[in-house]
């Protein structure tokens, strides 16, 4: 890409807070975005090369959307954690295997996305994120949900297309949690904790594809009481 092409992106930038650069091979996150750390707020590189992520992202502090959907990225920088107005973080189709302490830090984050990487394991450490609605880890090898879950503020959490085979009880004890998305993974009836259906907030429990039938969970203590708080949020919506 021409030196000239990505200067009249950046004054576009200047004005609008706005920086969208996406499928142009960009094997480096561009530097001369420094130059706007004190007015960007959005930012998209999806679609690139880009391995790495500078320590330099910590000087974008208006920074309210980052999105790097499809890179190479195998990791994020500590300094992710300075971006206090962050609310959207888009990480889908990398490489990620573990996310940095920091990434705890992000107060204002919202949606967290981090769908098709490496992770193995469950994040930890994300239950200081107050405001998040969304955590997508969908599409990762991740293969149990552990008791710390139960500090996640999240209103959805997406695990589908993983190898889950163990599924903490503690799960049912998310406050705001509304939506449980399980699809096609390594969970048999008995790992179904009952708490989740009896006791819990969760009112849309998706685990079609796993190594039972569906129509199975109607055995599970506490089913009705789930399908009252699935058909109260569907006639809610309609």
């Amino acid at each position: 890409m021409g030196n000239s092409a990505l200067k009249s992106h950046l004054e576009t930038s200047q004005k609008t807070g706005v920086f969208q650069l996406t499928a142009k091979g960009l094997q480096e996150f561009p530097e001369e975005l420094q130059r706007l750390t004190s007015n960007l707020r959005t930012v998209d590189l999806s679609g690139n090369k880009i391995e790495i992520l500078p320590a330099s992202i910590g000087n974008f502090l208006q920074l309210k959307s980052l999105t790097l959907n499809s890179n190479k990225l195998t990791g994020l920088p500590a300094e992710i954690g300075k971006l206090k107005k962050l609310e959207t973080l888009s990480l889908n189709g990398n490489q990620i295997q573990q996310l940095p302490p920091t990434v705890g830090q992000l107060k204002a984050l919202r949606t967290l996305n981090l769908s098709g990487n490496q992770f193995t394991e469950f994040p930890a450490g994300l239950g200081t994120l107050r405001q998040l609605d969304l955590l997508d880890l969908s599409r990762n090898r991740i293969q149990s949900v552990p008791a710390a879950v139960s500090e996640l503020q999240a209103i959805e959490i997406n695990l589908n297309q993983n190898q889950i085979s163990v599924l903490s009880a503690e799960v049912s004890r998310c406050p705001r949690l509304k939506v449980l998305r399980l699809e096609e993974n390594c969970l048999e009836l008995s790992s179904i904790p009952e708490s989740i259906l009896a006791e819990s907030q969760v009112s849309l429990f998706s685990v079609e594809g796993n190594l039972f039938e569906v129509k199975k969970l109607r055995e599970l203590e506490g089913y009705e009481k789930y399908m009252e708080r699935f058909t109260a949020t569907k006639k809610k919506f309609a």
